[in-house]
Formats: C-alpha cells, sequence, structure tokens
C-alpha cells in the first residue's frame, strides 16, 4: 500500500513552497543589490581619493600629500588604495610608477571619471581615472590622477552584507515555518474532532453527526450523514425483512410440513395423491410469498445506477399485457391504452414489469365476482409517464385506502400475500417516482408515475 503524506504536511508544504520560492528570488535579488551597493560605494571612496590626490599634487607639485589624503589612501572602506599621477607629456608626477594593467586608454580629454577593472601585480583590482587641467611648476596641461585597489576588499563587503540578508531571511523563514506548522495543526483540529465523532459511530449508533465543523468540510459532513441514514434504514429495512419474513413464512411452512405428514401417513395410495394435491397447493403459495417478499427487498433497493437503462414504454407494455393475457381467465378482459408516443424513460424495466404484474394481479385477485375490465393506460406529460392500472371491480373501502400499500396488508379476504400494492409502491419510490391508489365508480385505480428529464 502507498503511503501518503498527512494533510498537514501537504498544506504546510503548499504553503511553504512558494513561500522557499519567493525567499529564494529575493536572495538573489539581495545578492545583486548588494554588489550594487558594494560598487557604488567603493566608486565613490575611489572618487573622494582620487580627488584629494589630485589637490595635493596641484598644491604641493607632487612633492607630498596631505596627511588627510594619506589617511584616505590607506584605509578607504577597509582596503588600502594604490594612486598614480601623470603629467600631459606621460611623466610620472607622484605615487607608484607601475600603473595597472588594462585601464581603457582615451584619446581625448574626458571630462568624468572612467572606472574600470584591471590587474595590477597579478591581482584583480578597481579604480578610477580622472582627468584634470592643472598647473605644476609652469607647466600646465592635462594631467591624468589614477587610483586603484583590491577587488577582494570588495568581495569581502558583498559576502558580510549577503551574510546579514541570508541570516535574516533565514531566521524569518525558520519562524514562518514554525508558524505554519502549528497554525496547520491547529486549523486541523476540528477535523480530528470529526474523526473522533466518526469513530463513536458503530451499526448500533448510526445518528447524524451534528458539531459545528468548517465550512470546507460541511458537505463531506452532509454526505456522511446521508449515508448514515441509509445505512440505517437499509438495516431497519433488513430488520423488519427478516422479522416479516420469519412471521408470515412460519404458517405456510407448518401448513406445508402438516400436509407432508397427512402424505405420509395416508392409509392408501389413493388418499395419499388426493392431500399430495393439497400439499402442492400450499408449497406453491409459499414459494410465491417467498419470491414476493425477496421481490420487494429488491424494489426497495433499486438505485440510480444499478439496472437502468433507457427503454420504450410503450413497446414494452404491448410486450407485457401480452403475456398477462395468456396467463389470465378469459372471463376478464385485460387492455392497453396508450396515449400517443410515450418516448424513452430511463429505468429498470425487470423492476417495472413485476410492478405492472402485480397490480394486475392484484387486481384480478381482489376485484370480486363483478370484475370484468382491467385497463392499463399510460401517456407523457414534460415531467413524468403517468401508468395507471384501473379496473371495475369492487375496489378498496375509503377507510383502508391509506394503509392499503403496507406490507402484508389484505383489505378484503381470499388467497394472495398482501404485497402486491407495497411491491408496486416500492419500485415507485426506488425510480424517484410516485404512487397513489384511489376507487373510482367503479373500481379501483392505481397510478405509478415515472420522473422523465
Amino acid at each position: 500500500m502507498t503511503r501518503t503524506p498527512s494533510l498537514r504536511m501537504r498544506l504546510t508544504a503548499i504553503i511553504l513552497l512558494p513561500v522557499l520560492a519567493v525567499a529564494a528570488a529575493t536572495g538573489l535579488w539581495q545578492l545583486n543589490n548588494a554588489r550594487q551597493t558594494a560598487a557604488d560605494v567603493f566608486n565613490r571612496s575611489l572618487l573622494s581619493a582620487a580627488l584629494a590626490v589630485a589637490n595635493d599634487v596641484a598644491i604641493s607639485g607632487g612633492d607630498a600629500l596631505s596627511p588627510r589624503t594619506t589617511d584616505i589612501l590607506s584605509d578607504t572602506s577597509g582596503g588600502r588604495v594604490f594612486y598614480h599621477v601623470y603629467a600631459p607629456d606621460g611623466v610620472v608626477v607622484a605615487g607608484y610608477a607601475t600603473p595597472p594593467v588594462g585601464i581603457p586608454r582615451t584619446g581625448t580629454q574626458v571630462t568624468s571619471p572612467t572606472y574600470f577593472d584591471a590587474v595590477y601585480l597579478g591581482r584583480q583590482v578597481s579604480g578610477v581615472r580622472l582627468q584634470t587641467r592643472t598647473q605644476i611648476d609652469g607647466f600646465a596641461g592635462i594631467f591624468t590622477t589614477t587610483v586603484w585597489q583590491d577587488r577582494s576588499v570588495r568581495t569581502v563587503f558583498v559576502r558580510q552584507l549577503m551574510m546579514r540578508s541570508l541570516i535574516t531571511i533565514s531566521a524569518m523563514m525558520a519562524s514562518l515555518a514554525l508558524i505554519v506548522w502549528f497554525g496547520v495543526r491547529l486549523g486541523l483540529r476540528p477535523l480530528l474532532d470529526l474523526e473522533n465523532a466518526i469513530e463513536k459511530r458503530s451499526s448500533d449508533e448510526l445518528s447524524a453527526i451534528r458539531r459545528a465543523v468548517p465550512v470546507e468540510v460541511k458537505g463531506v459532513v452532509k454526505t456522511l450523514n446521508s449515508l448514515f441514514a441509509q445505512v440505517s434504514r437499509s438495516m431497519t429495512a433488513q430488520a423488519d425483512f427478516i422479522s416479516n419474513a420469519a412471521h408470515q413464512l412460519r404458517n405456510p411452512i407448518a401448513g406445508v410440513l402438516s400436509l407432508a405428514e397427512a402424505v405420509h401417513n395416508a392409509p392408501n395410495a389413493r388418499e395419499a395423491r388426493r392431500r399430495s394435491g393439497d400439499l402442492l397447493a400450499a408449497a406453491r403459495e409459499t414459494a410465491e410469498l417467498s419470491n414476493k417478499l425477496l421481490l420487494l427487498e429488491r424494489a426497495k433497493s433499486i438505485s440510480p445506477a444499478s439496472s437502468r437503462q433507457d427503454i420504450r414504454l410503450g413497446d414494452y407494455l404491448a410486450v407485457w399485457v401480452g403475456e398477462f393475457r395468456s396467463d389470465r381467465s378469459e372471463t376478464v378482459d385485460v387492455s392497453l391504452d396508450v396515449d400517443g408516443d410515450l418516448g424513452e424513460v430511463e429505468c429498470d424495466p425487470v423492476m417495472l414489469r413485476e410492478a405492472v404484474r402485480n397490480l394486475v394481479d392484484n387486481a384480478l385477485r381482489h376485484g370480486g365476482p363483478e370484475l370484468a375490465n382491467v385497463e392499463i393506460s399510460a401517456c407523457r406529460s414534460p415531467d413524468a409517464i403517468r401508468l395507471c392500472v384501473a379496473d371495475d371491480g369492487k375496489g378498496i373501502p375509503e377507510a383502508d385506502l391509506s394503509s392499503a400499500t403496507e406490507r402484508f396488508r389484505q383489505v378484503s379476504s381470499g388467497s394472495g400475500s398482501g404485497l402486491g400494492l407495497a411491491i408496486a409502491r416500492a419500485v415507485a419510490v426506488g425510480h424517484n417516482g410516485a404512487f397513489h391508489v384511489s376507487n373510482q365508480n367503479p373500481g379501483l385505480k392505481v397510478e405509478l408515475q415515472l420522473p422523465v428529464s
């Protein structure tokens, strides 16, 4: 089984990974900014040193530098500064005789400072070249002042800036990670409470969860409560089925056993044959009752995706009614009246056929001696297909109409299991439809509605 990370770990990662990406981008920006800051600071320092050297050389004729300028050269921005001044004819006036290699050359006077990177005695240096018009010892012209400094000083400066920034960013990230970790843990506490509530549910306790939950999981709790209710209804129905089956099958089975003993104890073959006929009839009634009990439970468990298919109901009804006619007495006319084209309907055709069959069978069994016609009719409206089974029999007393669809409820004496109307009603409910029983003059009318999209 593949192990998946916890929800807290996933949420923490989802929050922190983008923040880490932003921190990395900020670090790169800070590195570039530190380099730019170092360049600005050191370039200004070198320019100040170049101006001080040029000024002292003009005043002293190159003989000496002032103490202030010497201090500047000895420690500008944390490192020693070298200088070089030469006259218009290229003669060195002051400073170090060997200048850096790689200083850019200009053919004409440049009034603005020229910053450069070069090599001095095998080391990388950065510096500035400044050209000024000056007169020294009666000789006037453009004098060039060059100052430079080892680049390692700048590198150390940039490294220090970056270390400070990294320490600050790391501390902020560590603090944020802790806040997120414990914040997510605190935020997920309602889910842990919900988990405890679910763990308390069992086959004996399927009540709905009523505790307050975050809006993000209200749909989950609603679905769970719906599932609990369905399971509870299913378990209740199963318990009722077992209880009813045990109660309803007890007498028929006892009768079958009694008749079987009577056949076994018959004094002669003729009497045994007579008694076996009663045994066969009792066994058939018991088998029919068992089949209807199972059919009722299946009708209750119809789901939207179980055995649904799109059928042309008019064609199916014609086939079903033909089967009903072949099974019934010629004294009762079983007819079909379809009003227009019913089109297609999504249903479980097997269960729908059983519903219609049970309604016809119910009319034939309980319609009384005056029953002559059973009519199956169907019509389509914009929102439903109405399927009716009407007869001209004796009907049901008005006081018993409300309880006629209850299981094992027989409102008149006679054969039957008392499950016909209950099965038809369960099929209608299983298709999200409606079921209605009413008297007409004369007879009974049962209407089953199937929704259409």
